[in-house]
């Protein structure tokens, strides 16, 4: 790990009472600590300048609340600015186990990742510790995830614990991803944009007595929309900008054959209700019939999809020198 440089991003805002632990933990590893104080109330950044003597520790201040996104941007955006090779987030709340950061640095070391993310669902006795709306909103938030972002194999894609090379970094258009909770899915669609390749790392979360400041209630309307905007955007750059494939196809016949059949089976159900007759066998078999043929083609382009996961490294080139 000598050979690459190492660094730490930990956005702040109300974790006092733990980000002197947090910070405590992180081992020799790692050269540089960024601590963005996120505007917040509690002066995290100034508790951790006064009780914390590590000179690898910088604290970055925003003049506003930019959300978890917006720090982390700040620091990624200064970790590169210091040649940083490979660069980890870390939450300041005391969930995330700094002792990891190597399991998640030694695969984009090793040449098989571009970025690498938590996954809390491996161990299923760490499952039966997570409190129960954790676990039904990060399913829906993760399958939203999966859908938008095109990385079919990741159990965990809200996870908020990660580590990227700087080489996928600096394609990565900083100022357009996501400030605040969205950021983690975000950056799973910008990652797919550049085809970088994203790798699951076992973890378990430690809850105790912090106190989430995400409601995951507020944000499913929010992340519904946004997921479902990125992944029109994602089969536009990957399906039809940038290549072309027989899922090209497959979508929006698909589509539209579904479309029809839903249209037109309502369309004379209705009339039969209202005129009080029984629909026609035939009208049935017209409005079924592409319905299933639809389907297929849906089904068709999915599986396609989940087949062109980026499997190729952005930075494989450095690695070979």
């Amino acid at each position: 790990m000598k050979a690459h440089r190492i660094a730490v991003v930990i956005p702040s805002y109300k974790v006092r009472k733990h980000i002197v632990d947090v910070v405590s933990k992180i081992g020799p590893e790692c050269e540089k600590i960024y601590v963005i104080d996120d505007a917040c109330p509690e002066k995290t950044g100034d508790f951790v300048a006064a009780n914390l003597i590590d000179q690898r520790i910088v604290v970055l201040y925003n003049d506003k609340n930019l959300g978890v996104g917006g720090a982390v941007v700040r620091g990624y955006v200064a970790a590169l600015e210091d040649g940083i090779d490979i660069i980890v987030k870390l939450d300041g709340d005391g969930q995330m186990d700094p002792s990891l950061i190597p399991d998640f640095v030694a695969p984009l070391i090793a040449g098989e990742a571009d970025y690498t993310k938590g996954n809390r669902f491996f161990d299923l006795e760490s499952i039966g510790r997570m409190p129960a709306i954790r676990i039904v909103g990060n399913a829906v938030l993760s399958f939203m995830t999966k859908l938008s972002s095109g990385y079919w194999d990741l159990f965990d894609p809200t996870n908020g614990y990660t580590a990227i090379h700087r080489d996928a970094l600096k394609h990565l258009p900083l100022d357009k991803i996501s400030k605040r909770y969205f950021f983690e899915s975000d950056m799973l669609f910008r990652l797919n944009t550049i085809r970088a390749v994203v790798l699951d790392i076992p973890m378990h979360a430690n809850y105790g007595d912090e106190i989430s400041n995400l409601k995951v209630s507020r944000v499913v309307g929010e992340f519904f929309f946004k997921n479902f905007r990125n992944f029109g955007k994602r089969v536009f750059y990957n399906y039809y900008l940038r290549d072309m494939s027989i899922a090209s196809f497959e979508l929006p016949i698909g589509m539209v054959m579904v479309i029809f059949g839903v249209a037109y089976g309502c369309y004379h159900w209705l009339d039969a209700l209202h005129n009080g007759s029984a629909t026609p066998a035939g009208t049935v078999m017209l409005a079924s019939l592409p319905i299933l043929v639809g389907l297929q083609f849906v089904l068709a382009f999915i599986s396609y999809d989940i087949s062109s996961i980026p499997r190729r490294l952005i930075h494989r080139a450095r690695i070979r020198n």
